[in-house]
This record gives C-alpha cells, structure tokens and sequence, in this order.
C-alpha cells in the first residue's frame, strides 16, 4: 500500500508528508551512509526539539552522508501499517527504516522508551542486538536520558554521551573505516569504544548481589572501564542551523529556536541537565544576531525564542534583548524565551521584556519555603519573587504561571503548606493592577535523576504523590486558585527507569507486547499493562524508587560526566545542612572538577552593546496607498493533504519569506491581511484556491505571483493574479460557485444518475455527519447547483459545502471511503 492511500484515512495526516521547506534530500548516487534521525514520538513534538534539528543539518553537511527523519507514527497510522504490512519509512525519501545503515533515537524522556522499541519493530529490525545480523542497521542513541542508558543496554549498539555535533561525526567516519576494512559487527563495536563519548554496552557486564542491588560494573575490554562524556568546547564556533525545517502543521515550538548558551552552574540539586551540560557556553551576540537574521529570511516565522537552561543569566541578554527587539519590532517578529530565573531579572531586562507579546510570565520557585529552596540550591528568596511578579503585573503581564517540585529531600507537610500562601501572596501582588491577575500554579513529582547530588534519594510512591497533591488542590481551590499536576503514575514510571538497571529491558519488551507506546500521553498510558509486565518478571517497580547507599554500586557508574561522585556526595550533605552553593559563574569555583580552565571552561561573553542594521522601511511615509492583489493558487499531490489552517500559514510564510508589503491588522498580535477562501477539505485537490493580499505599496499582480512561487514549497502553485480596488470583497464572499470533479471508484452504482436525478428533484437531502464529537443531520441539497457524468468522472457544482460528504452520499460510501477518491476543486464562479 502506498504511502498516499493510507493518508486520507489518518488524523493530521501532514506529519507524514515530507517535503517541507528546509527539508534535505540527497542523490542517493552520492551517497555510502544513510543516517536515520529517529525521533521516538509524534512529529510535532520531534519536530520541535532543537538538538534534533543540529544534527540534521551537521550530518547533511558531510560528504557521502545522508540524514532523513523518521518519527514515531500516531496509532491510527501504526494500525494501517500494521494492517497493510508496509514498513516505517523515512519523510525524505520513503526509505524504509530497515534499510538505513545507523539508526539514532534521541532519548529526551524515559517514557518513550516503548516507542523505540515499537519503531525497531515496524522497521522489521530485530530488538535485541545479539538476534540482529550483520546486515542490520546500527542502533545507536544520545541525549540526556543516554547518562543513564541502562535499561536500553540491550537493545543498542552504542550510546554518544554528551554533545554530539563532533562525536556524530566521528561515529560515521568509523563506521565507513570498518566497513572499507571489512570489519564484522563485534569489530565496528570495539573500533566506536575508541571514540570519545561512544558507550558500547556489550563491552561491560554486570554483576547482582542475592538483594537485587548491582556488585559489580565489570569491563570486557582492557582499558574501556569508564566512557568519558562528550564536550563541545567552543559554541561559537560551532555549526548551527540557518536554514530550520519549515512544518506545514503546527509544531509545539513553531518559532525560529536559537541556542544562546549551553551549560548552567546555578547548581541545583534536582537538575540533572544542569551536571551534564556543564560548563556555561555562551554564543556571542552578533552570532546569534546573525542565526536570527538568516533563519528569519529563510523560514518565514514570525517569532523567535533564545533557549538556554537559563537565558536571564546570558552576559548580554538586556542588549541583546534591546536590539532584537528594535531590529524587528516593525517586521512584527515576536522575541520571546522559556521560564525566567527570579535571580536575573533586573528591571531593565524587566523594560525589555514588557514589550514582548505578554500571553504569559513563568517562574520556577521549586518550593514554597526558603527553607526547602535552601535545600535544592535554587537561591531566591520569598521577597525577590513577590518583587518580580509585582513588576510583571504592574507592566502588564495579566497570567502568572508558577512551578513547584512535591517530594524534595526534607520537605514537610509545612513545605506544602507555603506552596500555598506563597501562590496566594502572588496573586496579591497584582491587586489593583489593571486588567486584573491571575496565578496559575503547577506541581510536578520530584524524580531523582542520575549524575545529582540527589541521585541517592527516595521518590514519593503513588500514594504519597496522590495524598500531596489533594492537599495542594484542596488548599488552593480554598483561596480561589488553580492546581496544575502531573499524573502520579507517570511520575512513578519516569522515577522507575530514570535510575534502572539492564533488568528493565525485558520488562520494557514484555510491556511493549502487551500494547504500551506513547507512554508520555495521558490518553495512552495504561498502567495496568505496565504493572502486569513488571509481575510476569517478579520485579518490584518501587524497589527502584528507594533511598540509596552512597556506597552503593549504581548502574550508571560506568558512566562519566565530568563530574566526580565525590562532589555529588558533598554538595548532598550541603544540602541536608541547607548550605548554600554559589553560582561559579559570579563567585568562587564550586570545585565540580568538569573544567580544565584551557580549553574546557567557562566561555562567557562580556556585556556589551549589540549593533544590528536598521530594518528595512516596510511602510510608505505619509498615508499608505492601499491596494489588493487576488491570485489563484494550485494545491495538489502530497499538498492536498495540508489541512486549511496549515495552508493558510503555508501562505502567510511563503509571503513574509518574499518580503511581500503585506499589511497587517491593529492590536497587540498582528496579523497578515491575507483573506482566504472557505475551508477545502483535507484531501481534495484544487485548481481554484482565490487568495487576496493587502498591500501598503503597490506591486504588480505578476511580481507578486512570481515571487510567491519562488517561496511556496512543493505541491503548492499560484496560477495567475490580478489587481483588484482594495475594497473588493474577500474571496468567501465573493464566491457564488464551485466546481468539483470527482473520479468514480470501480464500484460506482449502477443507478447512479437515477440517485442524481432523485437528488436535484429533491426539496431537501438529510444525511447524518459527525461534528464537535456528536451526530447531527445536515440538508446537502441546499448547497448543491447541478450533478452530472462526464468521462468516468463525476462533476459537482455547488455553492458552498463539502464535496466529501455529498460524493459519499451520492456513491454510497461512508464519509471516510469516499476520503479516498480523488477529488479536484477545478474552478469557481465570481459574482
């Protein structure tokens, strides 16, 4: 079955096309290494992950080596896969996943284990590395749950601890050496353990006690006893993508993302990302200035987020911040970053973020009492928050979002308690405010992560977690205020793998057979298939969740990331004692052990004024001459399958890549005043889509024609254009008919124009459809002008209406059969 049959069939069935702009796809005549980028969840989340994005383009950029993305398919879609028996197969180029040479899944989250698993299946790849041969693809994976790779042990061929921009690199160039060597399959495995940061988990064998506990982490190979964590020491000087994959659906972070800093020191106790990202790696800002500009150019986007761990501590994030903002505040180009520190606002970085689309303010104060925040390190005090969210309210922010951790080492029932008064002090600080305030408080499970001064303690069970947070909601629902919490038993499984061992892997095997994937989705999660997976191997869950001995042997120990137990073990016992670690960054060396102080160490950029060129006028001085321009766009091929919101923003993209003098709407989100016309259904094509743009100077109708067809990506053409006066009415309106033509399936009835007949004779046609999760009946007569025959097809002119639906009335098909037929918008009807 081919690729397109089984899309009309499927939900967003644009997470499946491929061919998006930005996207690679290499002549496979020029190419000895095929790189599967395998993200073990939905396209939209994948598609959102930055370091994914990194890698795309490094291993792009290497001669005879091609990366293409393979994303965990939706359930309806696995179950048309299944079903057909067709395999997963890559966006770029429909390569079946089985036939690529490496295979690397990043792992950002325990709960996706199963989907790896899942994915290895639909790609007919054998999930145990000993059952594979030697024409199997490479299994290999990386990212921040790759510190602790244990209960995939099994399964994989290798793990790149770390960074990987350098270490990818290095992984193809062994794999192409052993292959021209001729190397088998245990060979290429000793020849990646040579590499820096390559973990190979059949080089170490390990050793139980008759308790359960690990005695031993033995080395199989002379000299491979400890796999050293990859760093990337110069981030400046690093590749970075210019050129983001544009998704024609809307991803969870649809915005140009740029990396300004990599590592924190804050110290954290909790934090694992802030351990193994060490140390700080700042970008400087005519760098990223650049990325931005050349991103921006390049994809269309409207907004831009500066990621880091934390991007209020970046040396110059207020002029950076003041010069972003200046350079595109007339592109209406919005500038936003993820949760800020209470530490790193100051009220001129406060000035500056003021004027970003305020829809909402973040802040993690972890714990409620500065007891407790002592404890985990976090470092701001009660009276540093309710001054930030006072300043907040004050400038106009009107939602504040707070979040808390429940389960901390020490924390007590009065811990609990002050989540409580301090969310309520919170809201108090915008009283008076105008517009109002609200706070928004979310509670997460504590889960002790590997390589933490905190990886030796307990996690709440499901019991306690469950009890904790009736006490938060209780209490916050008392004063008026909303309760936001994560599920207990995700938390209670994220908690069981985070610290697991090799045993893990056939409880994940057995729970993958029994049905679990996407285990991250409260929608999908079964827990009862988890628990009956751990009993058929008389495996305890909650033993992993218990309190370690910090002479214990833990499963990760093999693993190092730059940082020694001994550093973990003392900034433990500070933390019981409530000392106070300072930020290295503005004080004293913490003494972590990571850093060299030559070629691996902090780099942080001086505070300094960032000079950027000054936008280009995009309007006329004076009155703006106001004029339209209407074109006629074709969609067709994969295309039709861009439902009608993700076309319009194909459009909105294609015409702010063409810097096209687009006019845009008043009011604090403005928006391009494109008007489109009603709604095509998913699935039909179209020779007749009438687009009109708003324009503050005039341009040609063929100028603009010209240069929107030089931006649109492929399945997506504009046909014609012309000038119109710019108070023509918008297409929806100006539209009195429209022609279908719809291609008779083989088993067309043989009374079908007697059924033509009977329907244009009709008063009324009832049939029932789905909407808004209920059946309602709808009159299709109303809508339709004329139906007849021609040549094996069947002509619909209608005046407004799905042609979806009336062909499944007319043919006898359920709604979802005659999805299937090809159906082409061929021309409308202007009054």
């Amino acid at each position: 079955m081919k690729l397109e049959d089984v899309l009309p069939r499927v939900s967003r069935p644009s997470r499946y096309l491929g061919g998006e702009l930005g996207s690679l796809r290499k002549d496979p005549a020029q190419v000895d290494i095929n790189f599967a980028l395998a993200f073990p969840d939905v396209y939209e989340v994948g598609m959102s992950h930055l370091g994914f994005a990194i890698l795309y383009h490094v291993l792009n950029g290497l001669e005879g080596v091609a990366a293409e993305r393979v994303y965990a398919p939706w359930p309806d879609m696995e179950e048309h896969l299944r079903s057909s028996g067709a395999p997963l197969v890559s966006l770029e180029s429909e390569r079946p996943l089985g036939e690529f040479d490496i295979i690397g899944f990043t792992l950002q989250y325990e709960l996706s284990y199963s989907n790896i698993l899942n994915m290895l299946d639909m790609a007919g790849v054998p999930r145990r590395r000993r059952e594979r041969d030697e024409s199997a693809p490479l299994v290999v994976v990386g990212g921040p749950c790759a510190f602790n790779p244990e209960p995939l042990a099994d399964f994989i061929d290798c793990a790149v601890i770390g960074d990987g921009e350098e270490a990818v690199v290095e992984l193809c160039e062994a794999v192409r050496a052993g292959r021209a060597a001729g190397e088998s399959r245990e060979r290429l495995l000793e020849r990646l353990a040579a590499i820096d940061g390559i973990y190979v988990p059949s080089l170490f064998a390990v050793d139980y006690q008759e308790d359960g506990r690990l005695a031993a982490i033995r080395p199989l190979k002379e000299g491979y006893d400890r796999v050293r964590r990859r760093f990337l020491a110069d981030l400046d000087a690093a590749h970075y993508p210019t050129s983001p994959i544009v998704p024609f659906m809307n991803t969870v972070h649809d915005r140009v993302s740029v990396e300004i800093a990599r590592g924190c020191t804050r110290g954290c106790r909790f934090c694992q990302a802030g351990y193994i990202y060490r140390p700080v790696r700042e970008r400087s800002p005519q760098r990223i200035s650049d990325i931005i500009e050349e991103s921006l150019e390049r994809s269309g986007y409207e907004e831009v987020s500066l990621l880091s761990l934390s991007t209020g501590d970046y040396g110059c994030i207020e002029p950076l911040l003041k010069g972003l903002m200046a350079r595109y505040a007339r592109e209406k180009v919005a500038i936003s970053f993820p949760s800020l520190r209470v530490g790193s606002l100051t009220p001129e970085l406060m000035e500056e973020i003021k004027k970003v689309r305020k829809t909402g303010f973040t802040l993690a104060p972890e714990a409620g009492t500065e007891r407790l925040r002592q404890v985990v390190n976090k470092g701001i005090t009660e009276e540093d928050l309710l001054e930030a969210t006072r300043a907040a309210f004050t400038l106009g922010w009107r939602v504040i979002k707070l979040y808390f951790m429940m389960g901390l080492p020490t924390e007590t029932e009065d811990d609990l308690a002050a989540i409580i008064e301090l969310t309520s002090r919170v809201k108090y600080t915008g009283k008076g405010t105008e517009g109002g305030a609200d706070v928004n408080a979310s509670v997460s499970t504590f889960v002790p992560k590997a390589h933490t001064p905190f990886q030796w303690e307990a996690q709440l069970s499901i019991e306690q977690t469950l009890q904790r947070q009736a006490f938060l909601r209780d209490g916050l629902k008392k004063k008026k205020l909303r309760l936001k919490w994560h599920e207990a038993s995700l938390s209670f499984l994220e908690g069981v793998f985070a610290r697991g061992d090799r045993r893990l892997g056939a409880v994940l095997e057995k729970a993958v057979d029994l049905g679990c994937r996407f285990d991250g989705w409260r929608d999908h999660f079964d827990f009862a298939r988890w628990k009956e997976a751990f009993e058929a191997f008389g495996i305890d869950p909650a033993w992993y969740l218990r309190e370690r001995s910090e002479e214990e042997v833990l499963p990760w120990d093999h693993i190092d990331c730059g940082i020694p137990k001994e550093f973990f073990r003392a900034e433990r016992r500070r933390a019981l004692a409530g000392a106070y670690t300072p930020d290295c960054r503005s004080g004293d060396c913490s003494g972590c052990g990571l850093c060299d102080f030559e070629e691996l160490r902090m780099r942080l950029i001086e505070r300094g004024e960032l000079s950027l060129p000054a936008p280009e006028q995009t309007e006329l001085p004076g009155e703006e001459e106001r004029c339209k321009v209407r074109v006629r766009l074709r969609k067709d091929g994969k295309a039709r399958f861009v439902g009608h919101l993700e076309f319009m923003t194909v459009v909105h993209r294609a015409a702010r890549r063409a810097r096209l003098p687009v006019r845009f709407s008043a009011g604090f989100h403005p928006q391009p005043r494109i008007s489109f016309p009603d709604a095509l259904p998913t699935g039909v094509e179209s020779d007749a889509e009438i687009i009109d743009l708003e324009l503050f100077r005039p341009r040609s109708a063929r100028e603009i024609v010209e240069a929107l067809n030089e931006q649109l990506p492929e399945g997506f053409k504009v046909l014609e254009g012309a000038s119109l006066p710019w108070q023509s009415p918008s297409p929806s309106v100006s539209i009195k008919e429209v022609l279908y033509r719809v291609g008779l399936p083989p088993e067309t009835p043989e009374d079908l124009d007697r059924r033509l007949e009977d329907f244009l004779t009709a008063s009324e046609v009832l049939v029932g459809r789905d909407k808004g999760g209920k059946r309602v009946s709808v009159d299709l007569r109303p809508d339709v002008i004329g139906l007849e025959q021609a040549d094996g097809d069947l002509l619909l002119t209608m005046v407004k209406g799905s042609p979806t639906l009336l062909a499944a009335h007319l043919l006898g098909l359920t709604v979802e059969g005659a999805r299937s037929l090809r159906i082409r918008k061929t021309a409308v009807v202007l009054g």
